[in-house]
């Protein structure tokens, strides 16, 4: 699966100039919380395969979002993961979204 949703959009005058940066502006990203470093797993849950290890302080884009193990964090107990990267799983328990439930699109 491709993270990758932003598309080019032709300005008026047919200039392309400033879209990618307009683009990469629109890609909104939130904190880890504060002293984690946070695993990265390769689904939904504790039991995928950890790929990587985020550093402290760190913030993540949240792709879109997919029920999966209950975790309890910082931020609450929950069952939703955070797709960040192409099948890069974080759990939202460790993430600041200023929301209990799903704030990005359900993971298909």
């Amino acid at each position: 699966m491709s993270v990758d949703r932003v598309q080019e959009v032709e300005e008026t005058d047919g200039s392309r100039e400033g879209v990618t940066a307009q683009a990469a502006a629109a890609v909104r990203t939130y904190a880890v919380a504060p002293g984690v470093r946070l695993n990265v797993r390769s689904g939904p849950g504790t039991q995928y395969n950890l790929v990587r290890v985020l550093p402290e302080g760190v913030r993540v884009p949240i792709y879109c979002q997919t029920p999966g193990t209950t975790v309890s964090g910082p931020y609450g107990t929950t069952n939703i993961w955070d797709l960040i990267d192409s099948g890069e799983y974080v759990s939202d328990a460790f993430v600041h979204t200023g929301s209990d439930g799903y704030i990005a699109p359900r993971c298909s």
